[in-house]
Parts: C-alpha cells; structure tokens; sequence
C-alpha cells in the first residue's frame, strides 16, 4: 500500500473508544480517519459511501459479530484491510478473525501503544498481532480446519444454502424482518425458512438455535455471553 494518506474506517459502539483510536491516529500524519460507525450495518453503509483503505473493527458490535462483518467487509471492498481491535485475546477469536479476512489483531488494552505499530505492519502487507502468538501460528490456524463446522453435522447438511444463510443470521440475533431486508426477500419467505430449518434441526427455540449454531462454530457463544443474553 503505497500512498501518501491512508484513508481509515472505525466500527466501534462505544464513542470514548472511538476517540481514543482517532487520538492515537493523530500522532502519525499518514492516517486520516474518514469514517467511523457504531453498529455493523452503518459500517457496511460507511464502507461504501468512503472506500477506505483499511479498517478498525471491534468484535462486540450491536448488531454483527465482527467476524462475520469482516467477511461482508472483504466481500464489499477485496482490497480493504481490516485490523480487529477487541477485548477478546482467545486464540480461537484471533484464528477466526484472520481466516474472514482480517490482517491483523490488537487487543484493546493494548491500542495505546500497538496500534500504530498494527497499522504500518498491515501498510507493509504483513500480517499483524500483539500477543506471543506467532505468524507462523496464526498461518497454520487459518489453514487448518476447524474441530467442529457445520460439514461434519449431518442434520446441517439437509438445510438448502438460503436456510443456511438465515439460520446464521438468526443465531446472530437478527429478526425475521432484519433477514428479509439484508437477504432482499419477504418478511413471510424469511418466516417460512425459519420455520423450514428449525423443523429440519429439530429445534424449537432461539437460544437452542444459538447454542447449536454455537456448536458449529458457526458463531461466538462467549459473545452472547459477554453481552449479557440470557442464554
């Protein structure tokens, strides 16, 4: 990435944070923040409209894992590079993150002094963490593949990729009408795959939907649990 300014984009639900980033952001000129967002969606929204060069994301986000909407990130604009900056430090969070896309991982305790030193490690095209985690780790991690995915389920297997599609964004904590919008279909056909794919997983709520999907790897149990669903 060869460019006098880098344009960056904050996703982040807490404004205070927010202002950190940018504080820090300030000490080096080459970093212009053009954007930031509260929630997934103004995100995705942001992205579009301003087409930065890279991405702050926080995992915890009101709306969208930060996984999966690094992956919608990539998806939208392939040559974004995109820094997860997070309370979690598991290495299963860390591994996820950089097989959706992301080029690095910072730690938010951490942001007041390995932030900027992220950002010029992801400029220079490397890949970018603040743990002891090596590289060399993080590169088998994204190759290998996961102890339990919705391949091995053969229950899974039966839905059609569009049940697929709203069932992760059910476990995501999306509504019906929320699905509908996003996948560009009815209220009542995102109704009916609901009730299609919880037949066919023998399910008959939404936290067994989450805790299955959360089995799959599918999504981040810890992350309805940090926020406080009841599960």
């Amino acid at each position: 990435m060869d460019k006098e300014t880098i344009s960056i984009l904050i996703i982040d639900d807490h404004p205070m944070f927010r202002e950190g980033l940018k504080a820090i952001l300030k000490r080096d000129s080459r970093y212009e923040v053009v954007a930031e967002a509260g929630n997934g969606r103004d995100g995705l929204v942001a992205a579009k409209d301003f087409h930065p060069d890279m991405a702050l994301v926080d995992i915890s986000l009101p709306d969208l894992n930060g996984i999966r909407l690094t992956r919608d990130l990539k998806q939208l604009l392939p040559e974004l590079r995109v820094i997860i900056v997070s309370m979690h430090s598991k290495i299963e969070h860390i591994a996820e993150a950089f097989k959706a896309g992301a080029s690095g991982y910072l730690v938010k305790e951490s942001a007041s002094e390995g932030l900027l030193k992220g950002l010029n490690n992801v400029v220079r095209g490397e890949y970018f963490l603040d743990s002891s985690v090596s590289p060399t780790v993080v590169e088998s991690l994204m190759n290998a593949p996961l102890q339990k995915g919705p391949s091995r389920d053969v229950d899974y297997g039966t839905l059609t990729p569009r049940e697929q599609e709203v069932m992760r964004l059910l476990a995501e904590g999306l509504s019906s009408r929320e699905i509908a919008e996003k996948l560009f279909i009815s209220p009542k056909t995102a109704e009916n795959h609901r009730a299609n794919l919880m037949k066919k997983l023998n399910l008959h709520s939404n936290i067994e939907l989450i805790r299955y999907a959360a089995r799959l790897g599918l999504i981040d149990l810890d992350l309805w649990i940090d926020s406080g669903e009841p599960l």
